[in-house]
């Protein structure tokens, strides 16, 4: 056995577009030597994401749809079909894109479910936007019609060509799990008329929210339109060239049109429309064999991560603009981290993984996975977050289960927003989230890069079957069992991620104890069915310290449990006093108390009130200003994962927490 960290390997064709054989894969680069596994590869049994996932089938997906329905965002395509358009049309500008995304989450579920009733939804919302579409293949229900504003004359906030990109990806979704249907032939139609509008030679224009990009680079693939790949270029290549018209109170950064795309430093500007036009200049620099363009997007990829990316794996630190801050501003408190965000940070991570196998992309991936993304919905899948905070000051106050909530609101998880973009971007990514935990490479290597409980049936390139159960409680405990089924008479190089944080991970295979550092664990030899391998993680809960530069959070110290952020929560401390009177000890190290921990904390000597002067005050000489604790004995305090704070109602919270 080996143990290597992955290779940057040189690129070669990948398979035929169209319906997807392996099951349904959301992304298929042209070029690279590995793929996903589709969503009827791999089965999740039960477990941490098997439930979430079971969550989203059985009630994410219709409440999005009646959100929907009951607002009016449906019957919108409605009065354009029956040409009954005209003032007061219900909902934001960019509502028919909630549509779209709850029809990809639909049809990657019914991919992986097969349910009839899943079908039958899809194929009635897919003849509701049909009727709406015109007849050069235009679909828009916001603009373009009677009493409407005409088409394409605000690409700066319309959001025409946002919408479209996400109608794009619903097709690929059905396309690439049940075939061609109606759905596929509006999509094409539609993006025909984006490339006579846009293309070559035609309008010299971007959209304000890039995600036509996106689309139409994964439909460009799915049916070997060369055209969609080219037009998805010419977006990302105009980007950056002060195409859109000033906005009042919004820079040319907030829409990543200050600098072109390979010239960037650093991801800037609106957090969601940052990642989501680095991941489709990913998907261009790939399919388009543009190394330099691929090598500048892992640069910005480096740099926003090491500087401008939360412990939880979020970003966007202001919630002005949505966007990211200046390096090292990081504030817990005033954080946004869009869930948003955090589903397109892993869309780019995972695009650049595929390209470069680099572990780190998987590392972050994992991260923004358990902190983010589980942290949105609430147990019942009816209720999400929209901005996520590293720290609640005061407990604010329950959302009501039928009003429309505003999305900057942090304090309890809402059922629907103004403006209600997460809601089905957790429906789409919770239905897919499986095509993420492992790859299969040209070589034959299959990489498992994410832990969950569930069977994988792989078809290997030179056509042989391997089959995997895998056994574990992950994150709960590090231990993750590997039961071979099916395994081809040749060898077969099976790849275990090691996270960075889990420094003694031992890998036992073949009655061999084997230290696996992070990075690869790598074992490359016949298989037989029955073998069984064993990966223990260290998931103890451990201190993790801000580099110093994060100003808001110097003298503070968090705790992670594995994968898992945890956090101090006022529904915890019982007799403890304030929360923002306790400070850790960090000489102590945390105790497990799975799935949190206990850390140990003493009360800090509560100022008497200033009154009405400054909050600050001298310090006589030789007093050390930051002895404030008084001599009690610690008090011993739980932490809860991050991911399951407000659950139990109202509270303050906090993840980084002061030190004595």
């Amino acid at each position: 056995m080996t143990i290597t960290h992955s290779p940057t390997p040189a690129t070669s064709p990948q398979s035929d577009p169209g319906l997807d054989p392996t099951g349904g894969r959301p992304v298929v680069p042209r070029r690279g030597s590995r793929r996903g596994v589709g969503v009827a590869e791999v089965r999740l049994t039960d477990g941490f994401w098997a439930a979430r996932q079971q969550t989203n089938t059985t009630a994410t997906l219709a409440h999005c749809e009646r959100w929907m329905d009951r607002l009016g965002w449906l019957a919108n395509f409605d009065r354009v079909a029956d040409g009954a358009t005209g003032p007061g049309r219900p909902g934001w500008q960019f509502s028919d894109s909630e549509v779209y995304k709850l029809m990809e989450a639909l049809a990657w579920d019914y991919g992986r479910t097969g349910d009839p009733g899943t079908d039958r939804t899809l194929r009635a919302l897919t003849a509701r936007i049909a009727r709406a579409q015109d007849d050069d293949g235009y679909l828009n229900t916001y603009f373009g019609h009677a009493g409407q504003r005409g088409r394409y004359v605000d690409l700066e906030m319309g959001h025409e060509l946002y919408c479209v990109g996400h109608l794009l990806q619903a097709a690929v979704a059905r396309l690439r799990t049940t075939g061609a249907d109606a759905l596929v032939d509006v999509a094409r139609r539609t993006a025909d008329q984006v490339c006579r509008e846009f293309g070559p030679g035609r309008r010299e224009a971007i959209c304000g929210h890039p995600e036509i990009e996106l689309g139409l680079a994964e439909l460009g693939r799915a049916l070997a339109e060369p055209r969609y790949t080219e037009q998805a270029r010419l977006f990302v290549e105009r980007r950056g060239r002060g195409l859109l018209r000033p906005i009042p109170l919004l820079s040319p950064s907030y829409f990543q049109d200050d600098v072109p795309v390979r010239d960037a430093a650093v991801l800037r500007g609106h957090a969601v429309r940052a990642l989501y036009l680095s991941a489709a200049a990913v998907d261009v620099a790939v399919d388009t064999g543009d190394d330099d363009l691929l090598a500048s997007l892992e640069r910005q990829w480096t740099a926003t991560v090491s500087r401008r990316t939360y412990l939880t794996g979020g970003m966007g630190s202001r919630h002005q603009d949505e966007g990211f801050g200046e390096d090292w501003e990081l504030p817990p408190d005033r954080a946004y981290c869009e869930t948003c965000a955090g589903i397109a940070s892993v869309m780019v991570s995972w695009r650049l993984f595929l390209a470069t196998g680099d572990v780190r992309y998987a590392d972050l991936m994992e991260r923004t996975f358990y902190n983010v993304i589980a942290t949105s919905p609430g147990p019942d899948g009816r209720a999400f977050f929209y901005a996520n905070p590293l720290q609640q000051r005061t407990p604010g106050e329950p959302t009501s289960p039928d009003a429309v909530n505003l999305r900057a609101e942090g304090a309890a998880r809402a059922p629907w927003f103004d403006v209600s973009c997460c809601p089905t971007n957790v429906a789409r990514t919770l239905a897919t989230w499986q095509t993420y935990t492992a790859t299969v490479g040209d070589d034959g290597a299959v990489s498992l890069l994410q832990y969950a409980s569930g069977s994988l049936r792989l078809t290997l390139p030179d056509g042989a079957a391997l089959g995997l159960e895998v056994e574990t409680d992950y994150p709960a405990s590090g231990r993750v069992v590997v039961r071979v089924v099916t395994a081809p008479d040749s060898p077969v190089l099976l790849r275990f991620r090691i996270p960075s944080w889990a420094t003694g991970a031992v890998l036992h295979e073949d009655g061999r104890r084997i230290e696996a550092p992070p990075g690869f664990a790598d074992v490359h030899r016949t298989f037989a069915a029955g073998e069984r391998l064993e990966l223990d993680l260290p998931v103890a809960p451990r201190f993790s310290t801000p580099d110093r530069r994060i100003d808001a959070v110097r003298g503070c110290v968090a705790v992670e449990r594995g994968p898992v952020v945890l956090c101090l929560e006022s529904a915890d401390l019982d007799d403890a006093g304030p929360l923002d009177d306790l400070r850790v000890d960090p000489t102590r190290p945390p105790t497990d108390a799975e799935p949190g921990a206990f850390v140990q904390v003493r009360r800090a000597d509560r100022p008497e009130d200033a009154g009405e002067g400054l909050p600050y005050r001298d310090v006589p000489p030789g007093l050390d200003a930051a002895s404030s604790a008084d001599d009690a004995p610690p008090l011993a305090v739980r932490l809860v994962p991050y991911h399951s704070w407000a659950q139990r109602g109202p509270s303050t919270m906090r993840v980084f927490l002061p030190t004595t």
